[in-house]
């Protein structure tokens, strides 16, 4: 596969055995593996197919190539012992990875987008931008902010500077979307 960075096309790009980077229309992009569930000896029929599933593994920001590789690679093992990844995981097996602070996610994000930024004062704006309004968020982990925390943010400048309040919502918007 092509640089991860680079793929621009929306739409599910293969890397082979069922990884796939999907790219949304807003430039988030994530894997996922995708496959047919194991048919089960009592569901077997003449011409039984088990149905198409899909797992999510990770935004890239968060999760490298290589590591996508090694879960896909686990994933294929589970099925061909005849086992759904999914319902496993559903049913608790493996244990979740820790959940990245605000902070975290900012940093991880604002360099997988620097590739794509012409000149270092939009890397400087990005990164003052978040430091100055959303400092109140940095140390809180990505799935516990909620829109009150971040109205919190916005609400003491919105009035006064419309445009940066504006912009520091966007980029809260694309951190918390990855």
């Amino acid at each position: 596969m092509r640089t991860v960075e680079a793929a621009a096309k929306v739409g599910r790009l293969a890397d082979g055995g069922g990884l796939y980077l999907n790219v949304s229309k807003d430039g988030c992009k994530t894997w996922v593996f995708l496959y047919r569930s194991p048919v089960h000896r009592t569901q077997r029929k003449a011409k039984a197919v088990g149905r198409q599933r899909e797992m999510g593994l990770g935004p890239v920001a968060v999760v490298t190539l290589a590591k996508a590789r090694e879960r896909a690679q686990a994933l294929r093992r589970v099925l061909a012992e005849g086992r759904d990844p999914l319902d496993e995981v559903n049913a608790g097996a493996p244990a979740p990875e820790p959940v990245p602070t605000f902070g975290e996610m900012a940093q991880q994000v604002i360099g997988s987008l620097e590739a794509g930024w012409r000149n270092e004062k939009h890397r400087a704006q990005w990164r003052s931008t978040l430091a100055t309004h959303a400092a109140s968020l940095s140390g809180k982990p990505v799935d516990a902010i909620e829109t009150a925390d971040v109205l919190d943010v916005l609400a003491p400048i919105w009035t006064e500077k419309a445009e940066t309040a504006s912009r520091v919502r966007g980029r809260i918007e694309k951190i918390l979307d990855a």
